[in-house]
């Protein structure tokens, strides 16, 4: 979940590196060989899905949904290929110009970086000062992306647009557009709405780290077209995007001139310049095992409220499509995020996660952890029950509990509010058979 916004996140949603969390776990599935996919695939479900054993920042790899991912650093760019998928980050182009396929046309088969760049000073307001540019044309194996850093005269800002493809009616397009749970991602504004012509719209105010260790604010638009073009223009009050001193109070365009920009024409035209991605070759294409079942977010979160002790409100909650839920409780004394997985298929990592587990007489295992919570908030405190059925099912449930109210927050108590007792006893409860 997720940290930084644009954690995850989500499988797709970052390609070569954990970022900020939200910003979320990647792996690249079509690298696992054949004999190792089942094995793989499992261990990705357990680093991304059992995040909760190694802190809050552990969090960000459940991949709630919503959580957003900035196109890229905004100073030193990351290889990402976007021709199908994926947020794209800058290198520097020699392009010279946009190629049209005719007088006639209306759109060129291909913009160049330097095409891109002209593209972006059109679009920004008038007046301001224009330096670090960075871009890639739509014929670049990595994908096109363009980058600046602009002064309007009240500090230098680093700005880039990146564009992708995705199926307009996936799960990953409604994340793209879905404002993050600010419960894991900590955000000053986020709006998500549906523009005339169908299209998808996320304006997200925030900042480039969650835990706010430094002060640079990150603001991104995102827009998925019913054709499924993908832009995002992501912008911050610093002349990079990490690494750089606040130049200024916000970032110089406001949410309503991210809207302006991050919906103009050209950028469509550029999406669809992009040569399309012709797959896997038969030899290359290997058959997916079937997933483990999936129990229902909405049933492990409505699970779990019902197993908590008496004489503690929930003040917040929220869950995964599947098996991932929260609440955070109060019982008087102070916020405490609760969280907890509920999996299928994980017998098969049993001697990693139980190796000094206690075994129960009926053969179920049981791992205590207590310890910090999260290494950049001192006095963060997580207490985890982790537990595993016996069966061929691999049955497990495994909750956490947390002496903060979210990610990322300063403790507001000494302790979670469960204890280890009460976190075992909400693990072992026989309620979670029915989700078996």
């Amino acid at each position: 979940m997720p940290e930084n916004p644009h954690d995850d996140p989500s499988d797709d949603r970052v390609v070569a590196a954990l970022r900020e969390a939200a910003h979320g776990f990647e792996t690249d599935h079509e690298a696992l060989v054949a004999g190792g996919r089942s094995r793989g695939r499992r261990t990705i479900l357990l680093r991304r899905r059992a995040g909760v054993l190694v802190g809050v920042a552990g969090v960000a790899l459940i991949g709630v949904a919503g959580a957003v991912l900035p196109t890229g650093d905004a100073s030193e760019p990351e290889p990402v290929n976007v021709a199908s998928s994926g947020s794209p980050s800058a290198a520097p182009s020699s392009a010279v110009s946009a190629t049209p396929t005719s007088p006639a046309s209306a759109a060129p088969t291909s913009f160049t970086g330097d095409a891109l760049l002209q593209e972006l000073r059109d679009v920004l307001p008038d007046g301001g000062r224009f330096s670090g540019e960075s871009a890639r044309g739509t014929d670049a194996e990595l994908g096109p992306t363009a980058r600046l850093v602009y002064d309007d005269g009240d500090g230098a800002a680093a700005i880039a647009v990146g564009f992708s493809r995705v199926d307009a009616d996936s799960p990953r397009a409604e994340e793209l557009t879905t404002c993050p749970d600010p419960t894991f991602t900590p955000h000053d504004d986020c709006s998500s709405s549906r523009l005339s012509d169908g299209s998808r719209l996320m304006l997200f105010q925030g900042y480039e780290y969650p835990d706010r260790r430094v002060d640079t604010k990150w603001w991104s638009a995102g827009l998925v077209t019913p054709q499924g073009q993908y832009v995002s223009v992501d912008e911050w009050n610093a002349p990079a995007q990490k690494g750089a001193p606040v130049s200024r109070a916000n970032p110089p365009l406001t949410p309503e001139q991210l809207r302006e920009i991050v919906t103009a024409d050209v950028w469509r035209d550029v999406v669809d310049a992009v040569p399309q991605d012709p797959g896997p070759t038969p030899t290359e294409s290997l058959p997916d095992d079937p997933p483990p079942p999936g129990a229902s977010g909405n049933e492990v979160g409505r699970t779990l409220a019902e197993l908590l002790p008496g004489k503690m409100d929930v003040v917040e909650r929220g869950h995964q499509d599947s098996q991932y839920a929260y609440v955070v409780v109060d019982d008087g004394r102070g916020r405490s995020l609760v969280q907890i997985n509920v999996q299928h298929g994980m017998d098969d990592v049993a001697d990693e996660l139980f190796a000094s587990a206690e075994t129960l007489p009926d053969g179920t295992l049981v791992a205590t952890r207590q310890g910090p919570g999260d290494d950049r908030v001192p006095g963060v405190v997580m207490w985890t029950v982790d537990t595993l059925r016996p069966g061929s099912d691999g049955f497990r449930v495994v909750i956490s509990a947390f002496n903060n109210g979210a990610a990322h927050a300063e403790p507001g108590r000494d302790t979670p509010a469960l204890t280890m007792q009460q976190l075992r006893d909400v693990a072992l409860s026989p309620k979670w058979e029915k989700l078996r």
